[in-house]
């Protein structure tokens, strides 16, 4: 049987007797194998970490425009005297203007159907015959309440929800106008 013989250089890592290598390459190469143990631990942990998923986005913009017109509407409820003895009679009924908010708006109210004029509205009967009244925008019944164009005007400001505007009217006394049943058609005229 033969032996070999080895020698080693003291470049070399030596053989201690034992399962371990010493020298600085044999570290070298444990630290390497540690290195890349706790490499492949680590990607193996953050592999079971929870992931968002990647995505994109793209955006674009674009224009949002309105415009308000201004406007109004008016409604009427009627005007009822009731039966005329020959004293004062007076009356209440009332207006329903609606304008957008902010509008400026004057109410008037015209000479009727009957002949009448603003000042001196009149209502024909039948048997022909003409009762006289008036209407007031006062509870006091001392402002005529005039036509578009002429005194007396209700003016308000638009809210954008309905304004009960109350219209107050008068027979007065002492009209000897033949018995029958008499009328007047009244035009209320919002302007804006």
């Amino acid at each position: 049987m033969t032996f070999l013989h080895c020698t080693q250089s003291s470049s070399h890592p030596r053989w201690d007797g034992s399962d371990t290598l010493v020298g600085k390459e044999t570290r070298m190469r444990r630290n390497r194998g540690v290195l890349a143990g706790v490499s492949i631990l680590g990607i193996f942990a953050l592999s079971l970490l929870p992931t968002q998923a990647i995505s994109a986005t793209a955006t674009a913009t674009f224009a949002v425009s309105a415009s308000i017109v201004a406007g109004c509407g008016i409604t009427a409820s009627p005007l009822a005297f009731g039966a005329y003895t020959g004293v004062q009679a007076d009356a209440e009924s009332s207006l329903s203007v609606n304008c957008t908010n902010t509008t400026a708006y004057s109410v008037g109210l015209g000479a009727g159907t009957s002949g009448g004029t603003a000042t001196a509205r009149q209502m024909s009967g039948t048997p022909a015959g003409i009762l006289f009244y008036a209407l007031y925008s006062d509870v006091t019944r001392a402002i005529n309440w005039g036509d578009t164009g002429g005194t007396g005007l209700i003016t308000g400001t638009g809210s954008g929800s309905a304004q009960v505007i109350p219209v107050y009217g008068r027979i007065v006394a002492g009209q000897l106008s033949p018995p029958g049943t008499y009328a007047d058609t009244m035009t209320a005229t919002v302007t804006f």
